[in-house]
């Protein structure tokens, strides 16, 4: 008897950290959603119009 309630209550606590999980994503998303980025900074002169990591490397395109 002992058993079958260790393992209800193993489930019930996974049940309700999967709901928490849940409800904190949502809470972020909405967060993220509702957040006014603003718009991005504009590019120094003299940089070339590429300055990703693969740019930098010769022979990128391999």
């Amino acid at each position: 008897m002992e058993t079958v309630v260790l393992i209800a209550v193993i489930i019930f606590m996974i049940g309700v950290a999967m709901r928490w999980i849940h409800v904190l994503n949502a809470r972020d998303e909405a967060r993220i959603e509702a957040h006014r980025f603003s718009d991005p900074l504009p590019r120094p002169p003299g940089l070339p119009d590429d300055t990703g990591r693969r740019a930098h490397f010769t022979g990128a395109d391999r």
